[in-house]
């Protein structure tokens, strides 16, 4: 019998409205093969993104899942952007749901993983192997290893999914999509980094190890602006060697946003009520930025 609150549940545990960064980033590896010319179909473009959001969502589901079981999601302070969606602490029956749909997706998008590797060629499989191990291993092993935790995030929606999208719609890799992958890096790695300030308390307490519990939060806010001067820093690189054109730099428009965001970040690392309103900019830059260098070259095409 359809039970609604389960229903509601299950979805929410999917955290729809961050599903749009990963449209943000796939856009990227279209608008660079558009731009140099390369062919590639829009249904193939469907299929990796369909893949993209369901390895997203598959990520989402699991955590949730974990975290609800660890007592994690009992202990955090809920906010837009941090926290867990609570979706399983208001309906704790749908849990097995959950975690069942959390390796449904999994599942679809290895079997995705194997149509693209028979259409494109054994390139794919590293970087397939893995996302899927990043996936599976995030909350349970990733989040207490600090140095990894920092960096996973970005590697799998900077590299895997821009290089991997990239090298299925067109057949082979190249260095400007490896180097443009480097801004939704840097920046994915900072979104999961300035939304761990909220939990860190509680993180501790259920055995997690990130960078901000091993050093701090002035260190940590230090490392967050670094990685935020050099997403820019990437694109203006690229630019200036032309290896892409001006109009990327309308990528350079949610600077408006990013410098109070880093402003606030140096100024109140340690006082988490102001710094709160940095989470949205840190999440409309994450958004944003790609989406605004992804329309940069299909203009200049």
């Amino acid at each position: 019998m359809f039970n609604k609150a389960i229903f509601k549940a299950v979805i929410g545990s999917m955290r729809p409205p961050f599903l749009v960064l990963t449209l943000a980033v796939i856009s990227l590896a279209a608008a660079l093969a558009n731009f140099q010319n390369q062919e590639w179909s829009v249904s193939l473009f469907v299929l990796v993104l369909l893949g993209g959001l369901s390895a997203h969502i598959a990520v989402n589901m699991l955590n949730e899942y974990e975290d609800f079981h660890s007592g994690l999601d009992d202990l955090t302070v809920k906010t837009p952007f941090s926290g867990g969606s609570g979706s399983l602490q208001a309906v704790p029956e749908a849990a097995a749901w959950v975690l069942q749909m959390g390796w449904f997706f999994l599942g679809f998008v290895a079997a995705l993983g194997v149509y693209f590797i028979a259409l494109r060629g054994w390139g794919l499989l590293p970087l397939g192997l893995i996302g899927l191990l990043i996936v599976v291993a995030y909350t349970s092993k990733i989040t207490k290893m600090p140095w990894l935790c920092l960096i996973a995030p970005g590697f799998a929606f900077g590299p895997l999914m821009v290089m991997g999208a990239y090298y299925v719609l067109t057949g082979e890799y190249d260095w400007v999509v490896f180097g443009v992958s480097l801004v939704p890096f840097f920046l994915v790695n900072n979104l999961l980094l300035l939304n761990q300030f909220p939990d860190a308390s509680a993180d501790k307490m259920v055995g997690r190890y990130n960078v901000l519990i091993l050093l701090g939060s002035k260190a940590s806010g230090g490392i967050f602006n670094l990685f935020l001067l050099s997403s820019y820093l990437v694109i203006l690189f690229l630019v200036a060697l032309e290896y892409l054109p001006l109009w990327a730099l309308l990528g350079g428009l949610t600077l408006l946003m990013a410098v109070p965001l880093a402003l606030k970040v140096r100024a109140y690392h340690d006082d988490l009520e102001r710094l709160m309103p940095a989470l949205g900019l840190n999440v409309a830059v994450n958004i944003l930025t790609p989406l605004l260098i992804a329309l940069g070259l299909f203009l200049a095409h």
